[in-house]
């Protein structure tokens, strides 16, 4: 199910601090605070930037501001697979924006801190501290992503 950047805005507003937006890649499901989120774009053309970590994909022009592209599944050290109409931009800002592609972008909900458990110890040399739990919701899991680390550790 897709968000209208409209219906992200109206839950920002509200004053629940347990809304996530969900997303998917590859065969896992993610979330990021929503209070991150500015708003979530269809897949358009980015322009490449030379010499560009590979998760940088480039840039884009949105209503006059250029913003950086990254793409999640380059991150998260995923295989690259083709855009399609489902692929979006969610852009995040922090210090400034950031656009970030995921495959699929599903919905906003509630995540009450009782059902986030504390992100699993994957091994020695992990660098998963991206990862700020996991939120165990009735039908799935979701893996809460820190998108500042996420681009950080890369």
């Amino acid at each position: 199910m897709s968000t209208s950047p409209e219906s992200v805005e109206e839950d920002a507003h509200e004053t629940n601090d347990d809304k996530h937006l969900t997303f998917v890649i590859g065969e896992g499901s993610y979330a990021l605070h929503i209070s991150h989120v500015t708003e979530i774009i269809e897949m358009q053309t980015v322009t490449s930037i030379p010499n560009a970590p590979r998760h940088v994909r480039g840039i884009i022009n949105l209503r006059g501001k250029v913003i950086p592209v990254v793409d999640v599944r380059a991150c998260l050290c995923m295989e690259e697979r083709p855009y399609d109409s489902r692929t979006c931009i969610i852009v995040v800002h922090e210090e400034s924006p950031v656009g970030l592609v995921v495959d699929t972008v599903r919905e906003v909900v509630d995540v009450p801190p009782e059902a986030v458990l504390d992100a699993p110890a994957v091994g020695e040399h992990s660098d998963a501290g991206y990862i700020t739990g996991i939120a165990k919701m009735e039908d799935s899991t979701q893996i809460i992503l820190d998108f500042r680390k996420l681009l950080a550790s890369r």
